[in-house]
């Protein structure tokens, strides 16, 4: 119901907690756009009620039976196959149909390391920022030896790295040990066939 509220809206009373109306995301993006990160994870009530919205440009508060016409464009992104999904029936045939109209397939950052460099010096430039630092800068070599990780995490495990290394290390010249010093593998988690069996 949170989230439901959060998209919608609710009016007072609708849920414990309620205490005032709520204006959702959906009635502030009227007349605009609205992103949807992970609409993979949509749980099924809100998956229908997603397809209402694109279908007949209609929704509901939360608590309310009066029906608000809307008028908008959804952008939606997600890292899971939706086609597998509703292959496996958790994710609506409808919906994603109703959302699939143009695709943008976004390759892993390791088949795109050429964007490396610049997504480096966009992190440096929104440090330098967010925390009023100096001109924190990075060679041609560490760029290059940046470029040659794998980066299970995409671009969010590059982010960190750079953000990790800048606000760690006290010059402002990073180099490939600075960024070495802060790298961290993460391991894959086992499968559960790997497991020995029980008892």
């Amino acid at each position: 119901s949170l989230l439901e509220s959060e998209l919608f809206g609710h009016v007072k009373g609708a849920f414990t907690g309620a205490i005032r109306d709520n204006v959702g995301r959906f009635h502030r993006a009227d007349g605009g756009t609205i992103f949807l990160d992970e609409i993979g994870d949509l749980d099924f009530n809100l998956q229908v009620k997603l397809l209402r919205v694109l279908q007949d440009k209609t929704y509901q508060l939360l608590g309310e039976s009066l029906t608000r016409r809307i008028d908008l464009r959804v952008i939606c992104a997600t890292n899971r196959n939706l086609k597998a999904m509703v292959r496996e029936g958790t994710f609506r045939e409808d919906l994603l149909y109703r959302i699939n109209l143009i695709t943008i397939e976004l390759p892993p950052l390791h088949e795109r390391k050429e964007d490396i460099p610049l997504m480096v010096q966009y992190f440096l430039k929104n440090i330098r920022t967010a925390y009023n630092a100096g001109e924190i800068v990075v060679d041609n070599n560490t760029l290059k030896w940046l470029q040659n990780l794998t980066y299970p995490g995409n671009i969010r495990e590059l982010k960190n790295l750079v953000e990790r290394t800048a606000l760690v290390t006290s010059h402002d010249l990073l180099d490939v040990d600075d960024f070495r010093a802060q790298y961290q593998v993460i391991p894959k988690s086992c499968e559960t066939t790997s497991l020995p069996p029980v008892g």
